[in-house]
């Protein structure tokens, strides 16, 4: 999603959030069902074989907040997964997004996909943290490396390569609420390129 957000955080840009405005050809390993860990009603992504996606998001030792950044982490996978099929609305973004968040992703979705590009490369999330939680609302930080995400024009198959750059780094923040079903969804969001609290060598 290269092409998904900006320098500041209000979460109207396009740049390069999950692999889209950059490029590298695929190269990564395929990664179907990455997020399905045994957890009871664990989503299954379906990603393309050349879309690889991490997470790295240690326990809290707090139920509560675990949760939400399970929620968070599975929220980033679905955003990715929209992107690669060119549909905004997926189950699992209307699992784990809501109101204007997805709003606007489904509308980022399209636009990318009317533009005749899908993503492809490696995602990588890191550093999550809940930094607020009041009464079924939490705030969530973490970051998102790009560094080998990129756009990949869907007639042509060619990936558009860019040079890494600390702007590679992103951190999001997001709102979340939990809904009737338990899951904690994205109801605001906002993010930051080249946030020095995210940025890796």
């Amino acid at each position: 999603m290269t092409g998904c957000s900006n320098d500041s955080a209000d979460g109207s840009g396009n740049d390069k959030i999950a692999g889209a405005d950059t490029g590298e050809s695929g190269s990564a390993t395929p990664s179907a069902a990455v997020s399905a860990a045994a957890e009871k009603n664990a989503p299954t992504f379906d990603f393309p074989s050349d879309i690889k996606v991490t997470v790295k998001k240690d326990p809290t030792g707090d139920a509560k907040k675990d949760a939400i950044l399970r929620d968070a982490a599975y929220a980033a996978q679905a955003r990715v997964e929209a992107f690669t099929q060119g549909k905004g609305q997926t189950a699992n973004m209307s699992r784990y997004f809501a109101a204007n968040a997805l709003t606007y992703w489904a509308e980022r979705v399209s636009t990318f996909e009317k533009e005749g590009l899908t993503v492809s490369g490696a995602y990588r999330y890191f550093g999550f943290e809940v930094t607020d939680v009041v009464s079924g609302q939490a705030a969530v930080r973490y970051c998102e490396d790009q560094s080998k995400a990129y756009n990949k024009e869907i007639k042509t198959n060619t990936v558009q390569r860019t040079q890494p750059s600390d702007k590679d780094f992103v951190l999001y923040t997001f709102q979340t609420a939990l809904d009737s079903a338990g899951d904690w969804q994205v109801t605001q969001q906002s993010w930051k390129k080249g946030d020095a609290s995210c940025v890796q060598g």
